[in-house]
């Protein structure tokens, strides 16, 4: 199903921007913002991957979300029907093959910071439910049990608490929690002087196992991080510790974490990510049977508590997100170039 919104303006070339995997949240705000710009939006609700690619034939932009598809084939489709830039909507780029795009010619921006105070405060709100049971708590008194056997939690004021990435999200994450009076450690490649000075102590992936109550994962998806939390890291963590992912679903192997689960070192997950997540998030499976066997395993776990990739998904989130997908697409479109273009790394 497409619909068109078309712009007044006729003075200028006009735009035309495919949107895919678009849901009402998405066309509500983008309609609002385009009054500024003028482009030419056609929005498609499926995604894009391989037998969608022919849907962008025609248009000079495809927007993108977390879970389209746009490796080497479907580019090449893309190239062949004009397409000259890829607008992301969000932070992560781990779903397109930049290089291949960067030598086909096709640009791709992305949105590298639309509300990374959501995401650290659904990272909070994940802890605190888990660690106090408030999902469980609430279904019980919902149904007039009362009761408080099994809700029994644990004070977070001086635990220690492992920080893997200390980016933008990562470092308002760590002022959250420090609040609580704990112990912060963390990993990054790139130490951050100011969080340094303000008592966080950096330290390697094994302390931060080994030490570590609670580990929260900032960090992107790259070969370096991928199954960052695998088997041998979780045998290297204590016993009942709390694992929580808002960053990127593949950071955590999902069959090692579920061994984990049933050995009893990982005493709590709380995930708005899934490592196969693009066949689950954003559909409404209420009168289906959910085909993974490896989620349907985790939804088993009363120590278990996921999200689905909703972190993000506040007002100023949204509207930084529309604002800055319009405002990239209108500088590449104008000059070739953007503040948020993403180009491949640099061979060494």
């Amino acid at each position: 199903m497409a619909q068109t919104v078309k712009s007044k303006e006729k003075e200028k070339k006009v735009v035309k921007v495919a949107v895919f995997s678009t849901k009402n949240w998405v066309s509500g705000s983008f309609n609002v913002v385009n009054k500024k710009y003028g482009f030419e939006l056609t929005y498609f609700e499926s995604r894009l991957y391989k037998k969608t690619a022919p849907l962008a034939k025609g248009f000079d932009v495809v927007c993108i979300f977390v879970n389209d598809q746009v490796q080497e084939d479907v580019l090449v489709e893309l190239k062949a029907g004009g397409v000259r830039l890829i607008a992301l909507r969000c932070a992560g780029f781990n779903n397109v093959d930049i290089a291949k795009a960067e030598e086909l010619g096709i640009g791709v921006v992305r949105v590298p910071a639309y509300s990374p105070y959501a995401v650290a405060e659904h990272t909070l709100g994940l802890i605190l439910a888990l660690n106090r049971k408030l999902h469980r708590a609430y279904s019980r008194v919902r149904d007039g049990n009362f009761a408080l056997e099994g809700l029994l939690g644990f004070d977070i004021h001086k635990k220690t608490i492992g920080v893997i990435g200390t980016g933008k999200i990562g470092q308002i994450f760590i002022g959250l929690i420090s609040g609580f009076g704990c112990r912060v450690l963390a990993y990054d490649k790139f130490p951050n002087k100011e969080l340094e000075a303000k008592g966080v102590k950096y330290v390697s992936l094994q302390t931060i196992y080994a030490e570590s109550d609670i580990i929260s994962l900032h960090c992107p998806l790259t070969y370096e991080t991928y199954h960052i939390i695998n088997e041998y890291a979780i045998r290297a963590m204590k016993r009942n510790v709390m694992i929580v992912n808002t960053s990127r679903g593949p950071l955590i192997d999902t069959a090692a974490v579920i061994e984990g689960l049933k050995s009893g070192v990982v005493g709590y997950l709380g995930l708005d990510v899934y490592e196969e997540e693009e066949a689950l998030f954003f559909e409404d499976f209420t009168e289906k049977v959910i085909q993974d066997d490896q989620f349907v395993r985790l939804q088993t776990f009363p120590n278990v508590l996921i999200t689905a990739h909703q972190a993000f998904f506040t007002h100023e989130a949204v509207d930084n997100i529309s604002h800055t997908t319009f405002e990239n697409i209108e500088e590449y479109m104008q000059t070739g170039n953007s503040n948020n273009l993403v180009l491949p790394p640099k061979s060494e």
